[in-house]
């Protein structure tokens, strides 16, 4: 067997940069820089590593470079058929703005590697933003149907559905992330947030005081557990959802007010300092 420099054996080596990828990899959206620095030390050793051009894509996305990602991995996607890479690619492209083109190499994609789940991940968010919503549904289920333990579609597919206020099929598919991953915060949000739409107050609560576990400087999710408590006749408790906001997050006082306000069963205060006392706004 081949040895390397150190004198350690060409298959000890390669194990080695894979020990470091999988915890660069692990650690990527806590330390996108660390990720970058461990693909691009790979890379000058061995250019057209499939792993390390990977994480140095979405190293680089995850930091906002969406051109650098395009100028790193793009001569690999036209060299060869990386459904990763691929997708990556798309993702950095729809970062610098250039939509139309990331949705081409999606549906290429797609359709070259069907079973690659990420690709139709990407692709229904693309068509989201694009308001393509339908087309977006048929994506995140395609997707779903090749990874139906992917919970990422079903947290995507919640919001379409509650984007447009069906909240029937966006509880259902929020409930589906959640059965794979209990302690979801986006899909708690979403139930909540879905449940709350159509008045079921009580529910739409619970689901928010679970998300605010896991986030509790949130301000719009304390916002909208006041407002429930606030339908549920739940007034102290209410009150007390606005004033955490404002006291921790003071710059925010003029939105939890203006939600107060206008809350069916909110507060009018005729003099602005009685508004902000009551607030605990601590420029009062």
């Amino acid at each position: 067997m081949r040895e390397t420099p150190s004198g350690s054996s060409t298959a000890d080596f390669r194990s080695s940069r894979d020990r470091q990828l999988d915890r660069a990899g692990a650690a990527l959206n806590q330390q996108p820089r660390e990720a970058e620095r461990v693909a691009s030390e790979i890379l000058d050793a061995e250019p057209h590593h499939p792993r390390a051009l990977q994480l140095l894509g979405k190293a680089l996305v995850a930091q906002g470079r969406g051109g650098e990602a395009i100028t790193a991995i793009e001569a690999s996607v036209r060299n060869r058929r990386d459904p990763e890479l691929e997708t990556i690619l798309a993702m950095a492209l729809r970062q610098t703005g250039r939509l139309d083109d990331a949705l081409f190499h999606l549906k290429r994609t797609v359709k070259r590697h069907a079973r690659h789940a990420p690709a139709f991940r990407e692709l229904g968010s693309l068509l989201f933003v694009l308001e393509r919503f339908d087309e977006a549904i048929v994506a995140f289920k395609s997707g779903l149907d090749i990874a139906p333990m992917m919970p990422e579609l079903s947290i995507e597919l919640g919001r379409i559905f509650l984007h447009r206020r069906d909240c029937s099929n966006a509880k259902a598919a929020f409930a589906r992330a959640l059965s794979i991953v209990p302690n979801s915060a986006e899909a708690l949000f979403g139930m909540a947030k879905a449940h709350q739409e159509i008045g079921e107050n009580d529910a739409a609560a619970g689901y928010f005081r679970s998300y605010l576990m896991l986030r509790p400087n949130d301000t719009k999710a304390w916002i909208n557990l006041g407002l429930c408590l606030l339908e549920l006749g739940q007034r102290d408790a209410g009150h007390d959802c606005f004033r955490t906001v404002v006291r921790s997050h003071p710059e925010y006082y003029a939105e939890t007010l203006g939600a107060l306000a206008s809350s069916g069963r909110g507060r009018f205060w005729l003099r602005p300092s009685a508004a902000a006392s009551f607030l605990g706004d601590p420029k009062a």
